[in-house]
């Protein structure tokens, strides 16, 4: 392979994700029964959950993205976005909330604050986004994890 193709391959490849038992049984389910209707996402979600690592429910970090979460993006238009990812009866655009059944909620799942993906809106159109901040939903009283705060553990 050459050296080209190589680095086109590393610049396409998808930022590993985190995934709570719970939320990949559901969203699974979801994704299976919304093929008819949604299969262009539906496929997109399950391809998603397939390369997602499982972790158990309690253990996902503060900084990752899962159902309920808030999260605030940059956008490839570098607007700044703030959208609470919800389940598909949830979703209400006007009150920035997202269904995972849309192009931008499976990009979203799983991502860490500072890691990016690009994703195709239904109108074919590539995008590019990053995380920036991360609210956990079972800690909706938080304050945002921004990237400059999130420092390695030297241990």
């Amino acid at each position: 392979m050459s050296i080209e193709m190589q680095h086109m391959r590393q610049t396409k490849r998808k930022p590993n994700i985190r995934i709570s038992q719970t939320d990949h049984s559901r969203l699974t389910a979801i994704a299976s029964s919304s093929m008819t209707e949604n299969p262009e996402v539906s496929e997109e979600l399950l391809d998603e959950l397939d390369r997602a690592k499982v972790v158990a429910d309690g253990s996902i970090a503060a900084k990752v993205v899962q159902m309920g979460s808030t999260v605030t993006y940059k956008a490839s238009t570098n607007d700044t976005k703030t959208v609470k990812l919800v389940f598909p009866g949830e979703a209400d655009i006007t009150q920035g909330k997202v269904s995972i059944l849309t192009p931008i909620g499976t990009a979203l799942i799983g991502l860490s604050i500072g890691q990016s993906i690009s994703w195709t809106a239904r109108n074919g159109r590539s995008h590019e986004l990053t995380i920036h901040d991360v609210i956990h939903p079972l800690n909706v009283d938080q304050q945002p994890i921004s990237e400059k705060s999130v420092r390695p553990s030297n241990e």
